[in-house]
């Protein structure tokens, strides 16, 4: 060990005993004042460990009441908040849009990069791109529920050509900007599109030839080879009055999109949207939280993929309200976005919010400054603990978390752009340590639940609902949420959709008979109205010994460790729980070089390395003390390359394809994993006597043979008639149910 190294880890030692940091503690990966988290006044919270009697009725939003109670028709506890009134039957997607441009013309709607240039364009300036791309797809022959298949990156053209195909009445087909060739084509020929709409030419590439295998498609068009400018082009053929008959044409009941299902836990779905599920939940936001939407100085960065449900309802709620919309260039240049947008809203999954917390871990590295960070991390959960169970921190708690903020919340919050107010995780689970720190920390991150099926949000926590740790909220205004016997969440409201397209058996099944649509998730609803996930009823593994294990618990846990991506628990019909581990190779770098082990070390090699699996086992250890030991995780096996969305291992909303990753690695699931061991144990005493008898046996009956051949006939036959014998009592049972052979009867063998 080298001095400095000494001195660093002396210097760890001590601060570890100043901030009395205790050495068990685990890193959690899974309001602009600085001084306190947003979350509502202690004498508004309800008792969370006191009975409430049930129906329970309380306001987080002004005028839009939620409901907890009883259902006495199925005695299912029930819960629900009331929304607006049903909207007009012309509502459409293209009037928020118009809304917008008659309320706020000349301010700013998008800002978005252009050729390395912030570029910001007004609600009247929107409406123009919108008007014009529509008139030049009418041009193109697009009629009222043409398909039109639709593949681009987040960005200005993707939200201007969606809402001109809403305009024309076509119906959307989302495709990932990451999907395969092979996918290109099962959406267009689900979606009997008669345009597919590409962004790059790479995209052009994958599409080549898919007229000819794509019986309804007529035309390929590409952004990136003029393909936007040329439709816009031809829209000034076509007249504002011709537009605008076909726009009233349009009811809100009207199919507008296809929406493919991520596939994380079975085939993708195309699940049928219409404007008013859409129209439904952008309005029904911003009136629910007028201090936040309604307000033309705050604004919001967009990011995720708009081909998925949450980000494109999100932005029709940004554009239904009074936010600036800022459109991030994507993921790789986030933190960039984030100084230049300054967003008081944003949209996260939780692996966004991981990244972050595992780039402040690695800055402040293993020694001292290590130290300091790990006990502003429990400051910060132990904060929160005491919010969520009593009410309200203590005041040495609350002295101990105020202490760590100017030297380590307050650069967490500068950046993520230091104004941030609302940041709601979705779209995948978010571990309930790492939102504890989040929060306690004051970086307002808020989870929230739904899927594509109900037009992304089905709960939330708005601003004002109490922490309760480890809940997604209460349901989103206009909808209602209940629990099955077996503990699934059903749902009801007017944004979950009718049907999957082509799918008559997928869509029977997915609805109970009184019409409830079955999420496929586990959960319970507390007597305030709060929901919480506990699993996935697909997910849920039988071991062979008829132990049913929800993995998600453990999963996250293990991911807990700062180099460790993902973690999936295996064990279906199996003899014991195990789990593959992918690594974060950004992260383990830094980990490697703090242990004096090789930062440049092969990915492959840092998956057989014997301090990077006992560092994993150490977490595992500590995920499996929460669990019985039929539940816990007995073997795991390091993987040399991360799960992703090339191989489709991973969704685009970064989910882990459970089937997929089963297919992937069957190999070392079957013969490392779960090989058989050969068995060392001694056979027992009468299997032994039994193969010494029958090798004595067959001895003779070799010695017989040989005899026989040189004798006549009659011996011959004799001898013939005794081999029978000596057969018969040689295919006597040779296994632990044997019954004993006494040793007169080996005598008495041996002798014949």
């Amino acid at each position: 060990m080298s001095v400095i190294t000494s001195l660093n880890k002396r210097a760890a030692n001590l601060a570890q005993k100043a901030l009395r940091l205790g050495g068990d503690f685990v890193h959690p990966v899974s309001d602009d004042s600085g001084n306190t988290p947003d979350y509502n006044n202690p004498s508004n919270i309800i008792s969370p460990d006191g009975h409430i009697d049930l129906p329970h009725t309380v306001e987080w939003g002004e005028g839009f009441p939620s409901t907890t109670f009883l259902d006495p028709e199925t005695g299912l506890l029930t819960t629900k908040t009331e929304g607006q009134p049903p909207l007009d039957e012309g509502t459409t997607i293209y009037d928020i849009y118009a809304n917008r441009a008659e309320r706020m013309g000349d301010e700013p709607l998008y800002t978005y990069k252009s050729d390395s240039e912030w570029v910001t364009k007004t609600g009247n300036e929107v409406l123009a791109d919108i008007r014009q791309i529509a008139k030049g797809l009418m041009h193109y022959g697009l009629k009222k529920g043409d398909g039109v298949a639709f593949m681009c990156r987040t960005s200005y053209e993707w939200d201007v050509f969606d809402a001109a195909v809403m305009a024309c009445g076509g119906v959307l087909a989302t495709i990932y900007d990451t999907d395969s060739a092979e996918q290109i084509r099962n959406i267009v020929n689900n979606s009997d599109s008669r345009l597919l709409v590409v962004e790059t030419t790479d995209m052009r590439t994958k599409a080549d030839g898919a007229e000819k295998e794509c019986p309804t498609l007529e035309h390929i068009i590409c952004f990136e080879n003029g393909g936007l400018d040329e439709i816009m082009a031809y829209g000034s053929g076509v007249s504002d009055e011709e537009l605008d008959a076909r726009i009233d044409s349009i009811k809100k009941t009207d199919l507008c999109s296809i929406v493919y299902t991520s596939g994380s836990t079975a085939a993708p779905k195309g699940v049928e949207m219409t404007h008013e599920h859409y129209c439904t939940t952008a309005l029904n936001l911003p009136v629910y939280m007028p201090q936040l939407l309604h307000e033309k100085k705050k604004n919001v960065l967009l990011f995720l993929p708009q081909a998925h449900s949450f980000a494109r309802a999100i932005n029709y709620i940004c554009v239904a309200s009074e936010l600036h919309i800022y459109i991030a260039q994507g993921i790789k240049t986030l933190i960039a976005d984030l100084q230049v947008a300054k967003p008081s809203v944003m949209i996260v999954v939780p692996r966004v919010l991981e990244k972050v917390y595992n780039a402040a871990s690695q800055k402040a590295g293993h020694g001292a400054k290590g130290v300091a960070f790990a006990a502003a991390v429990v400051a910060a959960q132990n904060y929160m603990k005491e919010v969520s169970a009593k009410g309200k921190a203590s005041a040495l708690t609350k002295a101990r978390r105020m202490a760590f903020d100017p030297m380590v919340y307050a650069s967490l919050r500068e950046v993520l752009g230091g104004r941030a107010q609302w940041i709601v995780a979705g779209g995948a689970p978010l571990d309930p340590e790492l939102m504890a720190f989040f929060r306690g920390a004051g970086v307002p991150v808020y989870e929230g639940y739904g899927l594509t099926e109900t037009t992304a949000p089905c709960a939330f926590n708005p601003l004002g609902v109490p922490y309760h740790q480890g809940s997604v909220g209460v349901a989103f205004p206009g909808f209602e949420l209940r629990i099955a016997e077996d503990e699934e969440i059903q749902v009801k409201g007017t944004a979950v959709f009718p049907k999957y397209h082509k799918n008559e058996e997928a869509s029977e099944d997915s609805f109970t008979e009184d019409g409830w649509y079955r999420t496929g998730d586990l959960g319970r609803i507390d007597d305030d109205g709060f929901l919480y996930i506990i699993g996935r009823k697909k997910d849920l593994i039988i071991t062979a010994g008829g132990k049913n294990v929800s993995p998600g618990p453990i999963e996250e846990a293990i991911k807990r460790c700062e180099f460790i991506s993902q973690a999936l628990v295996l064990g279906d019909k199996r003899p014991f729980i195990s789990a593959l581990v992918t690594l974060d190779e950004e992260s383990l770098r830094p980990w490697l070089e703090s242990k004096g082990l090789d930062r440049n070390m092969s990915m492959e090699d840092a998956a057989n390395n014997a301090a990077v699996r006992a560092e994993v086992q150490k977490w595992v250890d500590q995920a499996n003390e929460g669990v019985s030991r039929a539940e816990s995780v007995r073997k795991f096996e390091i993987l040399d390359e991360e799960f992703n969305q090339q191989d489709g291992t991973l969704t685009a909303s970064l989910k882990v394809v459970r089937p997929k990753v089963l297919q992937r690695y069957a190999d070392v699931i079957e013969n490392v994993i779960y090989a058989p061991k050969p068995s060392n144990r001694p056979l027992p005493k009468t299997v032994q006597i039994l193969d010494r008898t029958t090798e004595t046996v067959k001895q003779a009956s070799e010695s017989m043979r040989q005899a026989s051949e040189s004798v006549s006939p009659k011996v011959r036959q004799a001898f013939d008639t005794m081999q029978e014998r000596i057969k018969k009592q040689s295919d006597e049972p040779d296994d632990e149910t044997a019954p004993s052979v006494e040793p007169s009867a080996t005598k008495n063998n041996e002798e014949r």
